[in-house]
């Protein structure tokens, strides 16, 4: 039954990471090696990347947004080795559904799978100390997604992946319960109601039996949220949006997004590949 066309179609929840304050950092603090770490992959620099996220580790060696982050960076290089990110993917739905499996890196898988391993251990044992640590809630939601990601657009095991998705969207949910200012965590819930509200009626229908959400005005406000309020996530959210625009054919949204994009991220070439297709 799942056959019919679920397909998870953006990795966006790979990036449901935040920094070491809870939920967002203050706007008046100096940049950490997370922050950096994310500025490194937003540009495609994933040496540079691991390198930061480690040093965090070595500073921070009980938070689990460490290895987490660390995990999102391996996923990351992964898909733009694979061209997984490719904007056509995610616009084509008949594209999107014919696509081959990619050849997965095993020695990145076996990095990948270590550092989500590490980041669920830590995870587990903040919320034994504290059930409402918001790093380790976070970690956990993070790490559903990355799962997800790999699962559904490496593996294509889209009956797991959606499992996952669901997972980080009802963990995303009680953390904004407790606290609404986790802009990034919006993100888990609007990737979940926007991807599955593309699905016929027919399909959505028996998503919404299993517990799934698949409202699309929801999906886009939660994706604005996070693009306009978010930290870490805020740059991804707003590739998102450029894709939803793509997709109702608005273009002149779409250019708008990514060149922000392309401004603040110059080293990412996915950007500015994007871009020039609107030129």
């Amino acid at each position: 039954m799942w056959e019919m066309g679920i397909r998870l179609k953006v990795a966006a929840t790979v990036l449901l990471c935040l920094g070491a304050m809870p939920c967002v950092a203050a706007d008046n603090q100096p940049p950490t090696t997370l922050d950096a770490g994310y500025r490194d992959m937003y540009n495609l620099q994933f040496g540079e990347a691991h390198r930061a996220f480690e040093q965090w580790q070595q500073v921070h060696p009980d938070d689990p947004l460490g290895p987490v982050s660390d995990a999102a960076a391996h996923l990351f290089s992964e898909f733009d080795r694979l061209h997984i990110l490719e904007s056509e993917l995610f616009v084509d739905d008949e594209k999107f559904e014919n696509r081959s499996r990619p050849a997965p890196d095993p020695q990145l898988k076996r990095a990948f799978d270590v550092q989500l391993s590490k980041a669920k251990r830590l995870a587990q044992q903040a919320l034994a100390r504290d059930p409402h640590d918001a790093n380790a809630l976070l970690a956990n939601i993070m790490a559903f997604g990355l799962e997800g990601d790999y699962l559904a657009l490496i593996e294509k095991r889209d009956t797991q992946a959606l499992k996952l998705l669901k997972q980080g969207r009802s963990a995303a949910e009680k953390l904004l319960a407790e606290n609404p200012t986790c802009y990034d965590a919006y993100l888990a819930v609007g990737v979940e109601n926007y991807m599955l509200s593309l699905k016929p009626a027919p399909v959505r229908w028996i998503l919404r039996i299993t517990g799934a959400q698949t409202d699309k005005s929801l999906g886009i406000e939660k994706l604005r949220v996070t693009a306009e309020k978010g930290h870490y996530l805020l740059p991804y959210a707003r590739v998102l949006l450029a894709v939803a625009a793509l997709r109702d054919n608005d273009r002149v949204r779409a250019r708008a997004l990514l060149q922000d994009m392309v401004t603040n991220f110059p080293r990412n070439h996915l950007y500015r590949k994007e871009l020039a297709k609107l030129e």
